[in-house]
């Protein structure tokens, strides 16, 4: 999302240091095309990494914050990437994250941190300008992802 409000803001902000704590770099920060948009992308030498940050100031409904990035996220996350992949001509492992944080927002301390890693495997697509295709599998240059 497009940060402006101060929870975002120090949420993003805590998103990278975790991500950098892992010896990723942080490349981008809410990099658009269009409508398409990505919190967080980051790599190190192997991987790169497209983070949807959720910082929230409590449970709401008993949901935690990184359950609230649903299917539609999801697809938008992917297509999203797959048009950085294509314009940055990636050649790494791609990985998609989900971080979600607690913040109180009287003091600004993070109480929550979640970081779900390879939080969800794309649906079977190509980086092309084709769509789906029948593959089993999403491709990214020469090898598939997510075969099932």
């Amino acid at each position: 999302m497009f940060v402006t409000n101060p929870i975002g803001i120090l949420g993003e902000k805590e998103a990278s240091k975790m991500l950098e704590k892992k010896g990723f770099r942080i490349v981008e920060r809410n990099w658009r095309m269009g409508h398409l948009e990505i919190d967080l992308i980051a790599e190190n030498r192997k991987v790169i990494v497209f983070a949807e940050v959720k910082a929230r100031t409590g449970t709401f409904g008993n949901k935690m914050p990184e359950e609230y990035v649903d299917e539609t996220k999801k697809r938008r996350m992917v297509a999203a990437a797959n048009a950085y992949v294509k314009y940055r001509k990636i050649e790494k492992e791609i990985r998609f994250d989900i971080i979600g944080l607690i913040v109180n927002p009287a003091t600004n301390d993070i109480t929550y941190r979640c970081h779900l890693e390879n939080a969800f495997v794309p649906r079977m697509r190509t980086i092309s300008a084709a769509s789906f295709s029948g593959i089993t599998g999403w491709l990214h240059r020469t090898h598939i992802i997510g075969k099932k």
